[in-house]
This record gives structure tokens, C-alpha cells and sequence, in this order.
């Protein structure tokens, strides 16, 4: 696992020295930084993830690269879905609420649109890819 943590340190740092752009495989792309707070042990993580926008929410994507089970921030949103997110340069407190049923659906079929990895992630794995809005808090 070192070398995922190694490899998301990587980006965080370009992230938040390029007001949330980065190169390399992610360039063009609109990412997110989410801070969770662990399942289990309650530590904080932050992890990278590409996001679709729409209007003033924002989705990101629980692929894992279509791999058979779910990321592990994804069991942590579940668990707290008190986040905090960084986008851009814009950091702020938000909560955190899977997407299910056509609109789930239909915002996965849109960020495909725009990543068509995302569509070889689906493909890769079994499971339902989860879709997380994450909703400004006021």
C-alpha cells in the first residue's frame, strides 16, 4: 500500500502548489481533495479523487480503479460523512451522501462521458461503482 500513499502524496502536493490543477495522467481532469475521517480509527486521510461537477454539487466516484471491493474512503463516508474538501483553492466542511438508483445511473454515465475510464473501471469489476455527492455545508 505504500506505493498508492506514495503515489496520492504525490498529487495532494501538486494539487495544492498548482490551486488544484496536476499533470501526468490526471491532467485536464477535475479533481478534489477529500479529507474523511477513519472507519476505525478515526485518523484523518486525504485522497485525491476526480469529480464531475454540476451546478454547485459535486460527485466524486468510488472506483477504485474497478477493483472488486469498494475504496477504503469510501467505507469511511459511510461511517462519517463529515468531510472536508478542497477544491481549487476553495476548502470547505461538507457532508457526504451516496447517490443511488437512475440518478446514480446518470451521473456515472456522465463523468464516462467526460473520463471514459471510468467505463473500463465499470467493466473491471461487479460491484455497483458508488457515486458520493458531496454537499457544502452552511
Amino acid at each position: 500500500m505504500t506505493d498508492m500513499s506514495d503515489f496520492n502524496r504525490g498529487i495532494i502536493e501538486e494539487f495544492r502548489a498548482n490551486h488544484g490543477v496536476v499533470g501526468g495522467q490526471f491532467e485536464g481532469a477535475t479533481l478534489v481533495l477529500l479529507t474523511t475521517t477513519g472507519a476505525r480509527t478515526a485518523q484523518t486521510r486525504v485522497n485525491p479523487l476526480a469529480t464531475l461537477v454540476e451546478g454547485d454539487t459535486l460527485y466524486v466516484f468510488a472506483s477504485k480503479a474497478g477493483a472488486p471491493t469498494n475504496p477504503d474512503w469510501y467505507h469511511n463516508v459511510l461511517a462519517h460523512p463529515e468531510v472536508q474538501v478542497e477544491f481549487g483553492d476553495d476548502r470547505f466542511d461538507a457532508v457526504a451522501s451516496p447517490v443511488t438508483g437512475p440518478e446514480r445511473d446518470r451521473l456515472y454515465a456522465a463523468q464516462v462521458e467526460r473520463m471514459p475510464g471510468f467505463g473500463d473501471y465499470e467493466k473491471a469489476t461487479e460491484r455497483v461503482i458508488p457515486v458520493v455527492e458531496l454537499r457544502r455545508r452552511a
